[in-house]
């Protein structure tokens, strides 16, 4: 399974070469992601999934980087459930390598939040007339139910919180890829505001980068020459003086 956090930029459009068409898309901004941790089934943990963090804007402090161990300002984290056990490490990196043009992709965003809202607005209730004695009421949702209960049935369709929820839309074609910018471009619409967070998957093998042992062995020459350079410098500045003094005794 291949699976990568994104955030989401705008929507725009792309021209086909070949035959000139028009595809509107949605630019998404996503990864480079970091493995922060991997479960397994036959460890404690009783399930497979992936543990993985995208990197913010936003300065976390220490108590909110408890568990990325080091790895960076991981802002964003989300897990993946699998199906197989995952063969990976801490530090490991998703880029958008791993997916290709043509891939069927499964997109989770928050959808934009609208505020407390009406029955016309949020259920698409057509309202009351407005002749024959309606005063005020054009908009209002009209009776609930009878009053033999004396309560109001769960699931009533009635004014409150719209919008600010996960949706999932599935299927979705990947178009284009730029490895340079870390973009994907995704065909239709995808929920969510702008820099919202997404969470995309699709079947496939995952490809991983392991970038952290390549910086480590570079920290380690670089520190190898720091201390070699002083010593070479002091071994010289000592034989300089060594040989000023036998020339002035001279």
């Amino acid at each position: 399974m291949k699976f990568i956090l994104g955030q989401k930029q705008e929507m725009t459009q792309i021209f086909k070469e070949d035959s000139g068409d028009v595809i509107p898309v949605t630019r998404i901004s996503a990864g480079p992601c970091s493995i922060i941790r991997v479960k397994k089934q036959d460890a404690p943990d009783g399930y497979n999934a992936a543990v993985i963090g995208l990197v913010g804007k936003k300065k976390m402090g220490k108590r909110d980087l408890g568990q990325t161990k080091g790895l960076g300002n991981l802002q964003y984290i989300k897990e993946f459930r699998l199906i197989d056990p995952l063969e990976a490490q801490a530090g490991d990196l998703i880029k958008v390598d791993t997916f290709e043009i043509g891939d069927r992709v499964k997109v989770i965003g928050i959808s934009k939040g609208k505020g407390f809202q009406g029955v016309v607005k949020r259920h698409g209730f057509h309202g009351q007339q407005a002749t024959h004695g309606t005063k005020d009421q054009e908009r209002a949702a009209g009776s609930i139910g009878s009053t033999d209960p004396a309560r109001v049935f769960p699931g009533m369709r009635m004014p409150g919180h719209m919008g600010a929820q996960q949706i999932t839309v599935k299927n979705l074609e990947v178009i284009k890829i730029d490895i340079v910018k870390n973009e994907i471009f995704i065909k239709g619409a995808i929920p969510g505001a702008r820099q919202g967070l997404l969470m995309i998957s699709t079947d496939g093998e995952l490809k991983l980068t392991q970038p952290t042992a390549v910086v480590k062995e570079n920290k380690i020459v670089a520190t190898e020459k720091k201390e070699k350079i002083p010593e070479t410098e002091t071994e010289a500045v000592a034989a300089a003086k060594e040989t000023a003094v036998k020339t002035e005794i001279k």
